[in-house]
Formats: structure tokens, sequence, C-alpha cells
């Protein structure tokens, strides 16, 4: 199969992985080629970073919703595109799971990052597009996560939604509290 990262942003995520002394964890597993992948505990503005380095070098497809317009601009929309900006259009006050719902059902692999707490700071109520997206598109819900404790980025178990979110949620959060973000106390509670 061919590889699905750029060289570049590859061999720049093993060199800043190396720098700051991260590696990698569990990764995807290979026969899940659909999913929301869930980004926590979201503390810092450096998570993008071990992010996206972490998932160039699982050579996944990484995606993130962005307005539209972020991916035409000449040259950065390029970039924005390079990192997994997937544009999707807003403009018509959209319901954001409906689209993320069609862009499943069109494709044939896809793999969307949420940050469900929606902000950097301690929020104990998370948004619910992440649910209500997997659960209508009919695909498993990834716990991507980034342990600041241990400098480890990776993806735990594959959660399938029940329909049950409360359920649901308090399985996931219980996950996450084994995770240690770079400001433990915004993390999950």
């Amino acid at each position: 199969m061919a590889r699905r990262t750029s060289t570049f942003w590859y061999l720049f995520s093993k060199f800043w992985f190396w720098m700051t002394g991260w590696r990698l964890g569990p990764v995807v597993p290979p026969n899940i080629s659909k999913s929301i992948m869930i980004a926590a505990p979201h503390t810092s503005n450096w998570d993008f970073m071990y992010a996206r380095a972490a998932f160039f070098l699982m050579d996944v497809d990484l995606k993130v919703t962005i307005k539209k317009e972020w991916t035409t601009i000449p040259v950065l929309g390029a970039l924005v595109r390079s990192l997994g900006g997937l544009g999707v259009d807003r403009s018509r006050n959209n319901s954001l799971v409906d689209v993320m719902v069609r862009l499943f059902k069109e494709r044939e692999e896809l793999v969307i990052m949420i940050t469900p707490e929606g902000t950097r700071g301690y929020q104990p109520k998370w948004r619910k597009g992440f649910y209500h997206t997997a659960v209508a598109a009919g695909v498993p819900i990834l716990l991507g996560y980034l342990d600041y404790k241990n400098k480890e980025a990776g993806v735990g178990p594959a959660f399938w939604p029940t329909g049950d979110y409360e359920k649901d949620l308090e399985e996931i959060k219980a996950f996450y509290r084994t995770k240690q973000g770079r400001f433990p106390e915004k993390g999950v509670r």
C-alpha cells in the first residue's frame, strides 16, 4: 500500500518526536477505515503539533474540519490541506453533524478528529456532535490521546456507541482520566 503521508511530513514528525523526547503508543487498528477520532485531553495549543505528528507517523490520513475558505487561500490553503484541513461549507448554517455524516457516506476511508471539550480549559460538559456523528454514520469512536506525563501519543480502544450517551461518555472519560494533559488541572475529571 502506498504511503498516505508525504515524506516531508513523515520525516518532520520523526524529527519532532525525537527532538522533544516523545514516542508513539498504540496506533489506529488497520481494520478500521472510517472513524471519529476524539482528541483529549485538550489543554494546550501544543496538542495539535503532537497529535498531527503522531498521525503522520501512523500514516493515517487524519482530517480536521475547517471553514472551506481556509482551504482555498493561495499557498496557505495548500498548507492547511496538507495538515489535514477538510473544508466544509457552513454558509447556510448547515449542521456540522449532517455534513460529517455525508462525508463518511461519500468516502471509503475517513478519519475525522474532534476535540469534544471544545476548549483548552477544563470543560465538564463535552459537546455531543462527535457522538451523534458516529451513531448516524455507523462508525466507531477512536480514543486518540496525548499523555504529557509519559510523553506518549497514541490511540486507545475503538469504542462503538450504544446509543446511551451518558453511559458511553462515562466509559470514554474513564479512559481519558488515565492520561495527563500538558496542564493536568484542565484535563478530564
